[in-house]
């Protein structure tokens, strides 16, 4: 009886370690555009879920990991695209949906490559939507980190901006 059990452990042991290493190999979390302003003080990165459940973003941080002087999720739509900003409650950007991070879970089949293929082939609606984080500095934004949780696990995204 003993035995059975030490195996039954065991076996769920290897398959919830392969989920784990499975999720870890293959992140949901997915960069499409990448815009800033001319002197890199305002960056917009594109993101998306690949997954199959909601991603949830933890962290933003720039550079050698400062904190940044603003941070904000924009939640559009593959036809409206993104603004970038750094005054997220002015008129012309409150069309563009910004909401505190933490307010946002990033939904599946949001995947910036799925609509740009959508674009390319001019399915895209107002219906797909698309997340960008926008943040601004006080000095010129070099790297993006983005932290985030899927499935229980964290993971962590840096962007290098060009």
């Amino acid at each position: 009886m003993k035995k059975k059990l030490w195996i039954l452990v065991l076996i769920l042991a290897i398959i919830i370690g392969g989920i784990y290493f499975l999720v870890k190999l293959n992140p949901p979390l997915e960069i499409g555009t990448i815009t800033s302003t001319e002197d890199n003080e305002s960056v917009v990165v594109g993101i998306g879920n690949k997954g199959f459940q909601e991603v949830k973003i933890l962290d933003v941080s720039v550079n050698n990991n400062d904190i940044p002087s603003k941070t904000k999720i924009q939640v559009s739509n593959a036809l409206k695209g993104f603004i970038i900003t750094d005054n997220y409650n002015n008129e012309e950007a409150r069309k563009y949906g910004f909401a505190n991070i933490e307010d946002v879970a990033i939904k599946v089949g949001t995947a910036p490559s799925s609509n740009f293929e959508k674009l390319d082939n001019r399915t895209a609606s107002k219906n797909d939507g698309i997340y960008g984080i926008s943040v601004t500095h006080n000095k010129e934004i070099n790297k993006v980190h983005i932290k985030y949780s899927y499935l229980g696990i964290s993971f962590k995204k840096t962007v290098i901006l060009n």
